[in-house]
């Protein structure tokens, strides 16, 4: 069967369909993607304007499990789903909603998700909120940190934290230099010659600390001259970066059914991972394109090195990124 739909645009890597992403998705077909990264529309504690659907904290967990269904259909077995999820406040108390507990639950439970792993996204720059608590009151502190739930469609999914690793501390390169003594730790951990090997880097924590401030930006800078709105809530590319790292390898399959301003789409095809976005809101998707101008612009160049050079690039062979067919 064909794929309904037509991409908005489309890159080397990736294709961007506007639309009901559960509308897309049921074209996918089964297990056939690796990774689902995508940060949802948050559930609003009061009624706010459009473009996005006003989905109220009560319906919130029911309205998102029927996403997990075709989320854990579509995964391979070894693939992931990684859900950047923030939260609200209840109203009119300095108290927080449990729904991302809630969330968590259901997707495990009722869906049938495993749950991999916790992380917490540390925004520095993230401005003290709510007004009323923390700026009038001053009887809460900011709210700096989302809460990041890594599932899985089994027990093993795909990852490697290889590929993530961080450089090592000053401290540790000191070490490194100097050798480790043998010894037992005041914890009574014993730690053996292995923790003195150079093995490329440290293993990062579940704490990922990654500024949002992205005012300077190419994308910014082309949605204000094209008279395109800003998406609202966008998170850092490094935080899809980081997961795509870790639960994929090149030319593995990326979708965002949440797409906004596709970041997403922008990390995966830097990352040389094919990718589809899908977003509801034609303007946001619009926008988008302009996160691959300096892409486009790097393979013009590339393209015209060839010609200077008399060389013509290889054919790639590499799937289509948006050759997912019902079997």
């Amino acid at each position: 069967m064909a794929f309904p739909y037509e991409p908005l645009y489309s890159t080397a890597r990736g294709k961007a369909y506007l639309g009901d992403s559960l509308d897309v998705m049921r074209s996918f077909g089964d297990e056939s993607v690796s990774l689902i990264v995508t940060s949802p529309p948050f559930p609003l504690t009061f009624q706010k304007k459009k473009p996005y659907e006003a989905v109220g904290i009560e319906r919130y967990v029911d309205w998102f499990l029927e996403f997990g269904n075709q989320f854990r259909r579509v995964l391979k077995q070894d693939g992931s789903l990684v859900i950047d999820i923030g939260g609200v406040w209840n109203k009119g108390t300095p108290t927080r909603s449990l729904y991302q507990y809630h969330l968590l639950l259901g997707l495990c439970e009722k869906v049938g998700f495993h749950f991999a792993q916790d992380f917490y996204w540390y925004n520095p720059g993230a401005l003290p909120a709510p007004a009323e608590w923390v700026n009038v009151r001053r009887i809460r502190v900011k709210a700096a940190v989302n809460l990041v739930w890594w599932l899985s469609k089994t027990p093993w999914p795909k990852a490697n934290n290889r590929n993530v690793l961080r450089e090592y501390s000053p401290d540790m390169v000191r070490l490194l230099r100097r050798g480790y003594r043998v010894k037992t730790r005041p914890s009574g951990h014993s730690i053996t010659h292995k923790f003195g090997k150079d093995r490329g880097g440290a293993i990062p924590p579940n704490l990922l600390e990654f500024g949002n401030n992205d005012s300077n930006g190419v994308y910014l800078k082309r949605c204000v001259e094209a008279g395109l709105p800003v998406h609202p809530a966008r998170f850092p590319r490094a935080l899809p970066d980081f997961f795509i790292r870790l639960c994929t390898e090149p030319d593995d399959l990326v979708i965002d059914p949440f797409a906004g301003s596709n970041v997403t789409g922008e990390a995966a095809e830097r990352l040389s991972r094919r990718w589809i976005a899908i977003e509801v809101i034609r303007e946001y998707l619009e926008g988008s394109k302009f996160r691959f101008d300096d892409l486009f612009m790097e393979a013009r160049e590339r393209r015209r090195g060839w010609a200077r050079r008399g060389n013509r690039p290889r054919r790639s062979h590499g799937r289509n990124p948006g050759a997912h067919r019902r079997s």
